[in-house]
């Protein structure tokens, strides 16, 4: 999960952002079944596409690992292969994340497509059936960055949502305790528009898994249009919440942006946004940044104010992502082994920082670091 932003330009708009007032409060239902320590809220601990700092993404094996070190939800970010199949991939686009490239039969499915207003090259799941998706492998999108991680390439087969949901139930039943799957619909409005609409398709799948019926969800979506459809046809489901997921706020939703409507993710960010978010969404979840902005020598300032407004919205508050590497710390927690060294200590840290702002999630690359930093701070 991550909107299509320049991180460079994100966190420069993020730092510009305002303090947040009050908004008007208007309850939802919390899918997340947060539970207290000593009286204070356990923030959950969302595996961002699994344990992806140590298992190439979204396949069993970042999953896996992701449950083994205490992840309360594992992400499959959803896209669809030409078949109509939800394949768990962070971007249609798989040039990055598989051996597609190494694959001479499929040599002549590269392409260029524009998506949501950015223009790519590359191979594309809606190009492929699900069956010859199978016969490709994942790799390590960071490269060498993640040396762990690298060495899994060519592991790991691509999953379907189905798949996923079998094998969380399993992990759940043999490790005696419930596991949340937290998906992401990616570019909907691109792909309604080439006929492969997703939310129905969530939904039936749901619809027909004995654990998807009673395990907590949370559907994640960058867009407005298709959370408030959503929202109608799941408010019968107690145990389904709603995330809408906040890009660069000088920009709009890529829905907004289709229909000519020029409202920002700034302004959903305003106290009317939020009030009129918690109509239809249970989080609200921005990138860490807008929590709490670094300024220009790349150190963190003071929060924001977007909690304290969210929580007043009657909205829970999601944040993405952390990382356990130098590169993408903020100053005050990086350490002299390079900026690509992975620095758990600093990565802990900076989690424990965010976590005393009163969120309510994180999502984090590293689940067993993100559980650390939340019992330390519980502590």
């Amino acid at each position: 999960m991550a909107a299509s932003l320049s991180r460079r330009g994100l966190l420069r708009s993020a730092a510009q952002l305002p303090l947040l007032g009050a908004a008007a409060a208007t309850g939802v239902a919390n899918a997340a079944s947060l539970t207290r320590d000593g009286g204070r809220k356990r923030p959950v601990l969302l595996a961002h596409r699994g344990c992806s700092a140590l298992r190439p993404e979204h396949t069993l094996g970042s999953y896996a690992k992701a449950i083994q070190d205490g992840a309360d939800f594992v992400e499959p970010d959803l896209v669809p292969t030409k078949d109509g199949v939800l394949v768990a991939r962070h971007e249609n686009n798989i040039a990055e994340t598989t051996d597609v490239a190494a694959h001479p039969e499929f040599a002549g499915r590269k392409t260029a497509k524009t998506i949501d207003g950015e223009q790519q090259v590359g191979w594309f799941t809606e190009d492929f059936t699900f069956a010859e998706l199978k016969t490709l492998r994942a790799k390590e999108r960071l490269g060498a960055m993640r040396p762990e991680s690298q060495s899994y390439d060519g592991q790991f087969q691509i999953v379907s949502m189905e798949e996923i949901a079998d094998f969380v139930a399993a992990e759940s039943a043999a490790r005696g305790r419930t596991i949340g799957l937290i998906p992401e619909i990616k570019h909907p409005t691109y792909f309604t528009g080439i006929g492969l609409p997703q939310e129905q398709r969530l939904l039936d799948i749901i619809g027909r898994s004995g654990y998807l019926l009673r395990a907590p969800l949370i559907i994640q979506s960058f867009e407005v249009g298709n959370l408030k459809a959503l929202r109608q046809k799941t408010a019968s489901m107690s145990h389904i919440g709603l995330m809408q997921l906040i890009g660069d706020p000088r920009q709009p939703p890529p829905d907004f942006a289709a229909q000519g409507i020029g409202r920002t993710y700034g302004a959903l960010l305003s106290p009317e946004g939020l009030a009129e978010m918690a109509t239809y969404a249970t989080y609200v979840a921005p990138h860490v940044r807008m929590v709490i902005p670094i300024g220009p020598d790349g150190r963190l300032t003071t929060p924001s104010g977007l909690v304290e407004a969210a929580h007043k919205a009657g909205l829970l508050v999601g944040i993405w992502t952390f990382r356990p590497e130098n590169h993408f710390l903020a100053a005050d927690f990086r350490n002299d082994a390079g900026d690509a060294a992975r620095n758990p200590a600093g990565s802990i840290a900076e989690m424990k920082r965010y976590i005393a702002t009163g969120l309510d999630a994180f999502f984090t690359d590293d689940p067993a670091l993100g559980k650390q930093a939340i019992d330390e701070a519980m502590a």
